[in-house]
């Protein structure tokens, strides 16, 4: 009973600290803390501590798993390169350099237990992504920080592991590498058959409810099996978490979908503020341990500090050659845009690099390779990175859940470890608060604010994209009448986008003339009454509304299908595409829910 109750007052106290966080102007997480830190402070409250393991197995296969279904694949391609850099080379780097300062800054700790240290401060945290999203930041830089703070995760924490089997016994520097490279291959295979298995099988299950709980088992049945052989479960459930996400618009409704995104953003919710609520109820026994057994929480507090402007300067040190780089990849692709351009206007055929052997299906596949390459090169040079983007990365690498869930996964028999959990815990909540704090002032600064022209121009061709895909699915039809009605919503349409005609008014106007059309159409009669003699008026007969739902249907298939083609062309950015299949989405739920009705 004591267990239900601790369980449920957690819970108000999550749903408590995230409603009230922004009215305060604080963020969540500090809150938790400090909720866990008052009550691990009353008297009749026991010493609270929980085992690692619950946390690496149970917590964060779960949340990384939820937070790569979400992952804009699109935007994840094309800055590969960079996230994983990031996402590895920065880990590492990171991880080395501090374990040496920590090994020469607390004695008799050992490089070992220093480099565990490093790789538990090193990943930087999902938050700052949602905290330059309400900024109007790049989406480039966006999609940087997403896929970083996704994939350094998993790369820290199979470098704590093998750090941790170094204190343990003499192990070499090529067998940690030889253990790193195994961990993570044979977990991305692992990742993607999961991942594979998921859709599919979900994909023949109706029940959103049913479906839902399903995907609930996907990072736990990636983790284990991996954890298994001796990979890392945490890679695993990343990798089936993009082949997810990457599918689930072809394989899932939009019922099922929008049942997974509003129950993971919860199970998000629950166990992030768990993390930083439990860290709060141990703070006390911490705190107490580093002042009886060490040098005091005044001295670890000035290592914490230390620690922190060092992960900023080795940030900073690697993100500046690495935006270099970058710039001179953009200067490259504009050459190479211009001499597409070229090539266009004088031979348009000769642009596109067809083999004169291919088959019809290899020639629209080159062709789609083709426009995918022209849009990457549209993308970095629309999407350029400068100094002011890279200021903005590097200030943006704070530190907070997986730092302090990875520093509660070091053994209890840890030497040093109420001192190591200690400073992971400062430079975790230090982050948050100077650069988490400081964050928006930077952004505003630095950034440069983006027209709203460029969304709305990229808004009026993806629209033009639906219309197309809608037009080509009615043209198509052997019935004249539905043929009939496509001429009419495309002279409709055409008349929406003529200079002077507004998008709210143009919206309506092909609604109608798409509602009379469809009327005539599931009557097997001819176009409207209006453009019909007097007398032939009366000859229309009652819609059947089965037919008009069925052939809306169809036409948003044709919809999603479009803006799945565009996206893996990337031809437009993953907020607008996410944006359409959303009102695709909403408007397919509703026809069916009328028709339930």
């Amino acid at each position: 009973m004591d267990l239900l109750l601790a369980a449920v007052l957690a819970l108000l106290a999550i749903a408590a600290a995230t409603a009230f966080a922004p009215k305060l102007g604080v963020a969540a997480p500090l809150l938790l803390v400090l909720v866990g830190l008052g009550v691990g402070l009353l008297p009749i409250v026991p010493a609270f501590e929980v085992d690692p393991e619950w946390i690496i197995a149970g917590v964060l296969p779960p949340l990384l798993y939820s937070a790569a279904v979400s992952m804009p694949a699109m935007e994840f391609r094309r800055d590969f390169g960079a996230i994983s850099g990031l996402s590895v080379v920065l880990v590492v780097v990171t991880s080395v350099l501090l374990g040496l300062l920590f090994a020469w800054l607390i004695p008799d700790l050992g490089i070992a237990a220093g480099i565990a240290l490093g790789a538990i401060v090193s990943p930087t945290d999902a938050v700052a992504t949602s905290i330059v999203k309400r900024l109007g930041v790049s989406p480039r830089v966006v999609a940087m920080l997403d896929g970083e703070s996704l994939l350094n995760d998993a790369s820290a924490l199979v470098l704590l592991r093998s750090a941790i089997a170094g204190m343990a016994a003499t192990v070499s520097l090529w067998s940690v590498a030889g253990s790193f490279v195994y961990s993570v291959v044979l977990a991305a295979v692992i990742g993607v058959v999961i991942g594979w298995v998921n859709l599919r099988v979900r994909a023949r299950v109706m029940n959103p409810t049913v479906n839902t709980v399903i995907s609930f088992t996907m990072p736990f049945l990636a983790s284990i099996p991996a954890e298994h052989f001796g990979a890392s479960g945490l890679v695993a459930a990343v990798v089936a978490g993009l082949v997810t996400g990457r599918g689930a618009a072809k394989f899932l409704s939009p019922q099922h979908r929008l049942s997974d995104a509003q129950n993971w953003r919860t199970v998000e919710l629950v166990l992030e503020g768990a993390v930083f609520l439990i860290m709060g109820l141990e703070l006390t026994a911490i705190v107490d341990d580093v002042e009886t057994a060490h040098s005091g929480a005044w001295h670890a507090a000035g290592l914490a500090a230390i620690a922190l402007a060092a992960t900023i300067l080795i940030r900073a040190a690697y993100v500046a050659p690495l935006f270099a780089g970058l710039a001179r990849r953009a200067k490259r692709a504009e050459g190479i845009r211009e001499f597409i351009r070229t090539k266009q206007q004088t031979n348009p055929g000769a642009a596109i690099p067809v083999h004169p052997k291919a088959s019809p299906a290899q020639a629209d596949r080159m062709r789609s390779m083709f426009r995918r390459r022209v849009a990457d090169i549209d993308y970095y040079l629309d999407e350029r990175l400068g100094w002011r983007e890279g200021t903005v990365v590097v200030w943006a690498g704070m530190r907070g859940v997986v730092t302090l869930a990875a520093a509660q996964t070091l053994p209890s028999d840890t030497p040093n470890r109420s001192l190591l959990v200690f400073i992971a815990f400062l430079v975790a909540i230090g982050s948050l608060l100077i650069q988490g704090g400081t964050l928006p002032w930077l952004v505003r600064w630095v950034m440069p604010a983006r027209d709203p022209e460029d969304g709305a121009a990229e808004r009026r061709e993806l629209r033009h994209v639906l219309q197309s895909a809608a037009m080509t699915e009615l043209s198509g039809s052997e019935d004249p009448a539905i043929r009939a009605m496509a001429e009419r919503m495309r002279a409709a349409w055409q008349l929406s986008n003529q200079e002077g005609v507004g998008e709210d008014s143009a919206e309506e106007l092909a609604e109608v003339e798409g509602a009379d059309a469809s009327a005539g159409a599931s009557a097997g009669a001819a176009p409207p009454a209006e453009s019909q003699p007097g007398p032939e008026a009366s000859q229309r007969r009652l819609v059947d509304p089965e037919r008009v739902r069925q052939l809306r249907l169809r036409m948003i298939r044709a919809q999603r299908d479009a803006l799945l083609d565009a996206r893996d062309e990337g031809r437009f950015s993953a907020a607008s595409l996410s944006a359409a299949l959303e009102d695709l989405d909403a408007e397919q739920i509703s026809i069916e829910l009328k028709a339930i009705e």
